[in-house]
């Protein structure tokens, strides 16, 4: 299954924040032997969201939203969702739930009395409003939850709240895709050779081992290696050993150098 990342917020694409997400996602999927195949960056442009979010859908990939589930004006999410699935928004009776139960820990803390009924309350019970038939997605920082419809995931855009919550998700919801982790590429820095040259040994290998994929990393001004390639094979950990040493044979049969292998 790929896995894809939407992250949202026109905060990031300005440059008021700087995303947290994407490094953290692939760490959390890389300590379970997982990988992410896609990401993408969208502002918060609720017609942009219903078009990205109807394609993620019709590709039945497991995904993660984060950010723009809130109540305010400038958050889209739950709308886009909604729309995207062709569903109209309800509010989620756990989630109400999980959210008065907040509003009443504020209001001891602040030493106030909390209302149902008070603005600010109903304010609140927006952030419970999903797309009809959604689950709840546990928030263990504040209670406010986060849903998900099928195997799209829709977290917050705070890394505190949403980086546990994909966590949950991963091992609550999937751990039957977890797998175990250990060298999941191996590669070789080339010298002496360009990829144009090399792309038909690329090619070959990816024919000879299903499941294979070759990547090449071209680089002009490395302080170790100068100009060079770092040439490698990622994927299927049953036919990795043979296809790197088709690949490190056919690097050496062009008459390129090869200066060091890399496991990771």
């Amino acid at each position: 299954m790929n896995i894809g990342l939407f992250i949202i917020g026109d905060e990031i694409l300005s440059g008021k924040r700087q995303d947290k997400h994407l490094s953290k996602v692939i760490e959390l999927l890389g300590a379970r032997g997982l990988s992410l195949s896609w990401a993408k960056y969208l502002g918060d442009d609720r017609e942009q969201l219903v078009r990205e979010y109807q394609a993620a859908f019709a590709s039945g990939d497991l995904f993660f939203s984060c950010g723009g589930i809130g109540a305010t004006p400038d958050d889209h999410t739950r709308q886009a969702a909604a729309a995207a699935l062709g569903r109209p928004l309800e509010l989620h009776p756990e989630a109400a739930e999980l959210i008065w139960q907040r509003v009443q820990q504020m209001a001891a803390e602040q030493g106030t009395t909390p209302e149902r009924d008070h603005p600010d309350t109903r304010r609140r019970m927006e952030m419970g409003v999903f797309p009809q038939g959604a689950a709840i997605i546990p928030n263990p920082y504040n209670k406010i939850p986060g849903f998900s419809v099928g195997s799209a995931y829709f977290v917050p855009g705070f890394p505190v709240m949403a980086h546990p919550m994909i966590e949950w998700v991963l091992d609550h919801r999937h751990a039957d895709l977890h797998r175990a982790v250990g060298t999941r590429e191996r590669s070789l820095i080339v010298q002496g050779a360009m990829e144009a040259s090399l792309t038909p040994l690329m090619e070959r290998i990816e024919a000879d081992f299903p499941g294979i994929k070759v990547f090449s990393l071209p680089s002009v001004d490395h302080p170790q290696w100068g100009r060079h390639i770092e040439l490698g094979v990622k994927g299927d950990a049953a036919a990795m050993d043979a296809a790197y040493e088709a690949l490190r044979a056919g690097v050496v049969q062009f008459g390129a150098v090869v200066s060091t292998e890399l496991v990771r």
